[in-house]
C-alpha cells in the first residue's frame, strides 16, 4: 500500500476530498517526523510506538577492501508494533 492509497482510503471512509485526505496524511507524517527530530517518541495506542534509538559507535569493514573503518554513533528511527497491530497481522 502506498501513501496515495492511504489517502484514498481516508477520503473514502470519511467523505472528504482526496486533496484534503492527502493533506491529512502529510500532516500526520510531518508530526511524526517533527517529534522524532526532537528526540521524542510517538505512541499510537493499539498500533505501535515510533522512537529514536541511539546506535553506538562501532568498527565496520569495507567489503571491497576489507579495511576496518570506524562508524560514528548515530540516532536512528525505530518502530515497535503494539499488541493490536501484532494481533491483526497473525
Amino acid at each position: 500500500m502506498l501513501k496515495k492509497d492511504i489517502a484514498k482510503y481516508i477520503a473514502d471512509q470519511t467523505g472528504i476530498s482526496l486533496k484534503q485526505a492527502n493533506a491529512v496524511v502529510d500532516a500526520f507524517l510531518d508530526a511524526i517526523r517533527m517529534a522524532l527530530g526532537k528526540g521524542e517518541s510517538v505512541l499510537l495506542t493499539g498500533f505501535g510506538k515510533f522512537e529514536v534509538r541511539r546506535r553506538a559507535a562501532r568498527v565496520g569493514i569495507n567489503p571491497q577492501t576489507k579495511a576496518k573503518i570506524n562508524l560514528p554513533a548515530s540516532n536512528v528511527p525505530a518502530f515497535k508494533a503494539g499488541k493490536g497491530l501484532k494481533d491483526a497481522v497473525k
